[in-house]
């Protein structure tokens, strides 16, 4: 009990010092508010209310059926204009795209030939402008040869691929992007928190006061991980609930429960990754160069910006040592695939591991850094 005690009124303390600095709530706020929707949604590699200009000189089925293929929310609804609009349009950015579709297209693809369309492009959106080309070329190829097949011009090809997505039909990155931007805000604000407290104790001189105190160092240690934590599991139920469910329409497929718990002891691994952090650097300018070679690995190879599969066969089993990485298992597997406490367990058993290796590592040190400073 008097262990609890401790733990109880040092996380007390805790929270009154992270009261005082509105700098910090006001991130944490932001990160799990606008900053986790501007993250999820506002992603490069997709394609999004892109404005799409015509210029049909055909006035046929096919330049109608090019105009159609175009559906939100990827695209605009489709506007026409005249070929001597297309510079006022593009210098007073009212469109991203102009597309040219010439007089005799239909006809040209009738025949067989290989007719050209032309794409006028605002390059100054650079993101837009790179993934959109690749998207409109895609979308228009696919009709042309639709058209073609209706009318035996193009031959038959051997194979006819038919995808089939079992959890995400339309293919929606946002879907899978917003648990990968949970993951970035948990683990960066975590961390930085956690270790964050610890230097700032050691730069007030009050690190010493407390290794006089009847209290030892692994309560001292669980004090900062509670209070951290417990301040960071109230952002992310607000933006779980709020941003991804309610302002992104993301469906759930599991037990929200479930994800909860599992962030809880992520949370845990996060924290005493934090403390470690906080240990081995001196100054608060060291913890920031140590954040960057820790941070920068756990955002990257957890699975969440690239699949841990496409990743070098000699680098895959060193993810394994990071939570990270349990946490994006269990995370898409309960959100997407309504999985089970049956089936994800395994992974909420290795983060707690992994935590627990962190705050043991954390703990034998931690006398030592005292000593040292």
């Amino acid at each position: 009990m008097r262990r609890i005690s401790n733990i109880f009124w040092m996380s007390i303390k805790e929270f009154r010092t992270l009261w005082r600095e509105a700098i910090l709530l006001l991130l944490v706020l932001y990160a799990f508010g606008p900053g986790l929707y501007m993250e999820s949604s506002g992603a490069g590699d997709m394609l999004n209310k892109a404005a799409v200009t015509f210029v049909d000189e055909d006035r046929s089925s096919l330049s109608r059926a090019l105009q159609n293929a175009l559906f939100p929310p990827r695209y605009l609804p489709p506007q026409e204009a005249r070929a001597d609009q297309i510079d006022r349009l593009m210098d007073w950015g009212e469109t991203t795209f102009v597309v040219v579709i010439p007089a005799g297209f239909e006809s040209d693809v009738r025949k067989g030939r290989s007719p050209s369309l032309q794409i006028n492009i605002d390059a100054t959106k650079t993101m837009a402008a790179a993934v959109g080309t690749g998207y409109l070329t895609a979308t228009f190829n696919e009709e042309i040869r639709r058209f073609a097949a209706r009318r035996d011009i193009a031959p038959e090809v051997p194979v006819d691929l038919v995808l089939r997505r079992s959890f995400n039909p339309a293919g929606n990155a946002v879907w899978l992007r917003s648990v990968s931007s949970l993951l970035n805000q948990l683990s960066v604000l975590t961390i930085v928190l956690t270790g964050a407290a610890l230097i700032r104790e050691r730069e007030h001189g009050t690190i010493e006061h407390l290794m006089v105190m009847p209290v030892t160092a692994v309560e001292i240690a669980l004090a900062k991980i509670f209070a951290n934590s417990l301040l960071i599991f109230a952002a992310f139920l607000f933006g779980l609930f709020v941003v991804v469910e309610g302002a992104l329409d993301v469906p759930f497929a599991g037990s929200e429960g479930l994800l909860m718990a599992g962030t809880a002891v992520y949370l845990f691994a996060a924290a005493a990754i934090g403390v470690l952090l906080g240990i081995v650097a001196r100054t608060m300018a060291q913890f920031g160069l140590l954040l960057i070679l820790v941070l920068n690995p756990i955002m990257i190879l957890s699975g969440g910006m690239t699949p841990v599969e496409s990743q070098p066969l000699w680098l895959q089993p060193i993810t394994w040592l990071l939570p990270s990485r349990h946490f994006m298992e269990f995370a898409t597997a309960i959100t997407y695939r309504g999985a089970g406490f049956s089936v994800v367990w395994p992974e909420f058993l290795w983060t707690f591991l992994l935590g627990a290796a962190f705050l043991t590592i954390s703990l034998i040190l931690f006398r030592r850094s005292v000593t040292a400073g």
